[in-house]
């Protein structure tokens, strides 16, 4: 029997494992992925994550600004590929492509569906101070997140787990179920099933400003936001005029104060207190600086008892 033949869209980390999957159970035709990028202080050009797994299996790689052009189309056309796997792509698929494959395009979501629709998921649902997420994977329609759901997995978000460490969790998780999707589309297995708009959540792109600390809200929701924001953008608060960085933080439900003042000096932390209760924060990172351990912040930048991070 032949391998099905794919097409994979796909650009960030969290679509590699999905990639491996693709290859291993099926015949790629082609890799398409966002154009190079200029990254880091030498704004140097570089190939996404999922680029640099395509060129290791020597797979055929595309890069187009645009999915929609009518070149691109007729290119995919040309193809007649029988699925499109989508994973964190960065472009909207317009209705002539998602008509080109026999079997539709399916796509790796980053929520629980309909739950948190959109841009940043996994980063929402930990500053939203969610207990629970997972992966959904779909059938894509012409909206943003909105097709039929096709099977999903979940996973306990634990107090302090960051955004990062639940990415990785959900990359793997997200591959697995990959594959046990492709499985049951072969198999004529999965029926979808349709979303519940009136339950979703939208997770909306993220700014600089997103990570501006409110200190007038409670110590959870700061802490929500500093784990949720790590560790891109990361949450940020002033002093003195100046953008500090929070990394790492701890609820403090025994103290209290004036929002934004601090209250307390430790060998290892300060402690800030918030609109209810307090913030312990245990890595920060200074203007122009790398991040470091809050105590060391302590005996080196002068922060005293009374301060107030606005």
């Amino acid at each position: 029997m032949s391998k099905l033949r794919t097409v994979f869209m796909g650009t960030p980390d969290f679509a590699v494992g999905c990639l491996d999957v693709m290859q291993e159970k099926t015949e790629v035709l082609t890799v398409i992925t966002q154009p190079d990028r200029p990254k880091g202080r030498g704004q140097k050009m570089t190939p996404s994550p999922v680029k640099v797994k395509a060129l290791e299996y020597g797979l055929p790689i595309w890069q187009p600004e645009k999915i929609k052009t009518a070149e691109c189309v007729a290119r995919l056309k040309e193809l007649k590929p029988d699925l499109i796997v989508v994973v964190a792509f960065g472009q909207i698929l317009s209705q002539e492509v998602l008509d080109i494959p026999r079997l539709g395009c399916v796509n790796v979501h980053a929520s629980l569906l309909p739950r948190y629709r959109g841009a940043a998921p996994i980063h929402w649902s930990i500053i939203n101070g969610e207990t629970e997420t997972g992966v959904t994977t779909m059938m894509m329609d012409a909206g943003l997140d909105t097709g039929d759901m096709l099977l999903k997995s979940k996973i306990e978000i634990t107090p302090d787990m960051t955004t990062e460490e639940l990415h990785d969790k959900l990359a793997v998780m997200g591959s697995k179920l990959l594959a046990d999707t492709v499985d049951g589309l072969v198999a004529g297995t999965i029926t979808p099933e349709k979303q519940d708009d009136s339950l979703t959540n939208y997770a909306s792109m993220l700014t600089k400003e997103t990570g501006h600390i409110d200190w007038t809200k409670s110590a959870q929701e700061v802490h929500n936001l500093v784990r949720g924001l790590n560790s891109w953008p990361v949450a940020w608060t002033m002093l003195d005029g100046k953008n500090y960085k929070v990394w790492g933080t701890k609820v403090r439900e025994d103290k209290s104060g004036n929002p934004g003042e601090v209250l307390e000096l430790t060998k290892k932390s300060f402690i800030v207190a918030a609109g209810k209760g307090a913030v312990e924060i245990t890595e920060i990172q200074p203007p122009s600086k790398k991040r470091m351990a809050a105590g060391d912040f302590v005996r080196g930048n002068g922060v005293k008892v009374g301060f107030i991070f606005n």
